[in-house]
């Protein structure tokens, strides 16, 4: 029986548009200081500062699940054509952005308070392990055996894709164990993964 092939089309929009949700959640998450706030702050622009572990976590995340979503459409460019399997890991991924709002949210409430900061921050380390597995999962499932990859396939896009792809779940794991020592250390760890998997998997 011939394999079925679906329409990458429809997938491709319906991911970014959980991609578009979920990176716009991250901004909710950010509360306009209300009235008594600001009288105990003493002024609004004291009770604005005092929002700095959002402003952060936002940054981090918003960044973070942007590089992803870019590198999610990178994919598309070696994957032409999807089948059940990418279809399901497709969605084990969009699953696990989605609730990087949450996460985001818990980093941002805990992250002054230096008798909770340090399990936030793994926690949040932790669940991006949990993103990178997927992806990874997504990748392995779009170029196993090449069945779904296009006709002219850019061999040393391919290579570096895979080599960096193995490398997330163990880095966001350093970010984890990095929180035990140092949460700050650990939020660099996550900015200097960004930043890598920003780069572009062929050479200029």
């Amino acid at each position: 029986m011939a394999e079925r092939y679906y329409e990458p089309g429809r997938l491709e929009a319906f991911s970014d548009g959980v991609f578009a949700i979920a990176i716009t959640l991250l901004i909710i998450e950010i509360k306009v200081p209300h009235a008594g706030e600001v009288t105990a702050a003493g002024g609004l622009w004291p009770a604005l500062w005092h929002l700095w572990p959002s402003y952060l976590a936002y940054l981090i995340s918003f960044v973070t699940i942007g590089i992803m979503w870019a590198n999610h459409h990178a994919i598309s460019h070696y994957v032409r054509r999807v089948d059940r399997a990418y279809v399901l890991a497709t969605i084990g991924l969009l699953m696990s952005v989605s609730f990087v709002p949450f996460t985001t949210a818990v980093l941002a409430e805990h992250l002054p308070h230096p008798e909770s900061r340090t399990a936030a921050t793994m926690f949040y380390g932790a669940w991006y392990v949990v993103v990178a597995i997927f992806f990874n999962v997504v990748w392995w499932a779009g170029i196993r055996g090449r069945r779904l990859l296009g006709k002219e396939v850019h061999e040393q896009g391919l290579q570096t894709i895979s080599a960096r792809y193995r490398m997330g779940p163990i880095g966001y794991l350093v970010s984890v164990g990095v929180a035990l020592v140092n949460v700050w250390a650990a939020l660099v760890v996550h900015a200097s993964l960004a930043t890598l998997f920003a780069l572009s998997e062929r050479e200029p």
